[in-house]
């Protein structure tokens, strides 16, 4: 039985066998294990998995929607605004779900590849991002280039385990361009003189013009990635919460209602500047328990054209929706 929604009308038998490939083929579930979470028999969940695959549906990544992440999918668009909005399904990931969210990222990255024609993608940083170019494909002839938003050194100067600019590099034969600084300067002024010099500043440039941003979202928690990363200090975590952060993304932070929050660390962050963020393509990909008020702060902050999430995250953001 089909079910029209607004202008797509999406098969239930399709979503099901969708979600059914989701679960064998990116979860590593056995087909009885599919049976169990989709409460059929095994022999439809059999069925299923065949269809899939007899649709068409299971290439490098697994295509088509599944009906309920299409509801959350239209949810998230319209509360906030934003263009493009992609929930991956739920395959029974603990924690933050790098394994959905990675292959999802990968799937936008691919097809933003193969589009064709000349264009310039600005990289962020987060576990979330890197997971995505994990799961990307050899593409190459690609005639993009690729950019780095911010610095991609810790504290200590080693790279950041969540620098993705290179491995993009090695899976496209693309030109790309790093930032060779830390996230933050010591200091204002430091941040002033790295900025300008002789080749920084062409990188900061190409930055600016980036057709696409693609960035991670963090939190402002003691536990989070810019601690174990690196890239904050305990402390200097401690005093974004006591500013009312919520969440940061390209080393900007935001209050819960998308607030730009001015902090001691924001005169030091070498990235792009806030007022290059507005108007601009910028993507998102975040999700997990932990990150659901950091995603919110960001889509409240009108900088995000688009956002890639979870099934479970997805839901945290909407709550539950009427007749889906």
């Amino acid at each position: 039985m089909a079910q029209a929604l607004g202008a797509a009308v999406i098969d239930e038998e399709a979503s099901l066998a969708t979600r059914a490939a989701w679960l064998y083929f990116a979860g590593g579930f056995t087909q009885a294990e599919v049976a169990a979470r989709l409460n059929v028999p095994s022999v439809k969940a059999h069925r299923l998995i065949s269809r899939a695959s007899r649709d068409g549906l299971i290439r490098v990544f697994v295509d088509g929607p599944v009906a309920e992440c299409f509801h959350l999918e239209e949810a998230i668009k319209q509360r906030w605004g934003i263009e493009f909005c992609h929930v991956s399904p739920d395959i029974g990931e603990s924690g933050l779900p790098l394994k959905t969210l990675g292959l999802a990222g990968a799937a936008f990255l691919r097809s933003q590849l193969e589009s064709g024609g000349e264009m310039v993608i600005g990289i962020g940083h987060g576990r979330t991002l890197a997971a995505a170019v994990a799961h990307l494909p050899q593409v190459p002839g690609t005639k993009a280039r690729f950019v780095s938003l911010l610095g991609g050194l810790t504290r200590k100067f080693s790279a950041s385990p969540f620098d993705v600019i290179h491995r993009l590099a090695e899976r496209t034969g693309a030109e790309a361009y790093v930032m060779p600084m830390p996230v933050f300067a010591n200091t204002a002024a430091d941040r002033a003189v790295l900025v300008s010099q002789i080749g920084i500043a062409d990188v900061f440039a190409l930055a600016r013009s980036a057709t696409l941003m693609f960035a991670g979202i963090g939190e402002a928690r003691a536990e989070g990635s810019l601690v174990a990363s690196g890239m904050l200090r305990a402390d200097e975590v401690a005093d974004l919460e006591r500013a009312g952060v919520e969440g940061e993304i390209l080393s900007h932070f935001l209050g819960a209602d998308g607030r730009v929050i001015e902090t001691p660390l924001s005169q030091r962050s070498i990235s792009v500047g806030v007022e290059d963020l507005h108007g601009r393509r910028v993507v998102a990909i975040a999700g997990g328990p932990s990150k659901t008020s950091a995603i919110r702060a960001v889509l409240n902050s009108d900088f995000l054209k688009g956002l890639i999430t979870d099934e479970a995250t997805a839901r945290r953001l909407v709550g539950p929706i009427p007749g889906a």
